[in-house]
């Protein structure tokens, strides 16, 4: 059988694309958190088990609950994930994209060594020119 993460693992990539895309990166992690609790409970799981409702009934049902504060594309990602027999995933979804974003803003680490004393100027430069290139702040060690 697959593991779930596997499963999850497209849908998550998906939705943080989407979200670095829009600008709407913490807003998207706050929305599958919450996307996360709401299949979690016992009365909306209940309906999502249910073999008489169809996935657009189980989206509108999650989309519902999760309201109208919800970040562009989320509907669609929910419907997405319904059609497809998926919305128990969401809370994997919800802790790999949680990985994805802390990777995204964490702060990459560099170790400069050098024979002979690095000018501050030289090093701020360097910092400056590796953390445009990254993407990331970067954490400057030098030996």
């Amino acid at each position: 059988m697959i593991e779930p993460t596997t499963l999850a693992r497209p849908y998550a990539r998906a939705a943080f694309q989407f979200a670095i895309d829009n600008g709407s990166v913490d807003q998207w992690h706050d929305a599958l958190g919450m996307l996360a609790a709401v299949v979690a409970e016992p009365a909306v799981a209940k309906v999502l088990d249910d073999p008489a409702t169809t996935a657009a009934q189980r989206a509108s049902t999650v989309i519902a609950v999760l309201g109208a504060d919800a970040p562009a594309g989320v509907a669609q990602f929910v419907a997405v994930m319904s059609e497809n027999q998926r919305l128990a995933l969401v809370g994997h979804v919800a802790v790999l994209f949680a990985e994805l974003k802390a990777s995204l803003d964490a702060a990459a680490k560099v170790t400069v060594t050098s024979a002979f004393d690095v000018a501050d100027m030289t090093l701020e430069q360097l910092s400056a020119s590796l953390s445009a290139k990254l993407g990331k702040t970067v954490d400057m060690t030098v030996e």
